[in-house]
């Protein structure tokens, strides 16, 4: 069976269309949620972006940040380790192509778990851990990006 997700993106002209010189800014809607968008400052020069707005490249960045935590958390569970928190600090980087293509071309995940007392995996089973979450998840899956995942280990 497929599954199906939508989401609807909606953006109004603010400013000069034709001179170039209109708002970036626009919404993400999902299943009654709005959330701001813009095109990157980097790619789009203030005022015509927005920083205080998700990017798609950021969202990018989250969607594989999140999907991989989920597979993550999923498997700590059925191994018995009891997770506290988990916080990744991934980054994403972009590539140029060739003239005027550019590609998100690496994507580091960074997360560090923290483990209820006596259930902490050892380092090897907490790489393995990382790893099938990786191999599981779906947004990973989808994409041609290399994504390299360097867990924090805490003791």
């Amino acid at each position: 069976m497929a599954h199906l997700y939508k989401a609807t993106i909606a953006w109004t002209c603010d400013g000069d269309f034709a001179a170039g010189t209109y708002s970036r800014g626009h919404e993400w809607r999902f299943d009654g949620l709005t959330v701001p968008g813009s095109a990157s400052p980097s790619v789009v020069r203030l005022p015509l972006s927005k920083e205080d707005a998700i990017d798609p490249e950021e969202a990018f960045v989250a969607s594989l940040s999140s999907c991989h935590m989920l597979w993550f958390l999923d498997l700590a569970q059925r191994a018995g380790h009891v997770v506290e928190t988990y916080e990744d600090a991934a980054e994403g980087t972009m590539a140029r192509l060739e003239h005027r293509r550019w590609w998100v071309d690496r994507v580091v995940l960074r997360p560090k778990a923290t483990f209820a007392a006596g259930t902490a995996p050892d380092g090897a089973a907490l790489m393995a851990l990382h790893d099938e979450a990786h191999h599981l998840c779906f947004i990973a899956n989808s994409v041609k990006t290399e994504i390299v995942c360097e867990p924090v280990i805490t003791s």
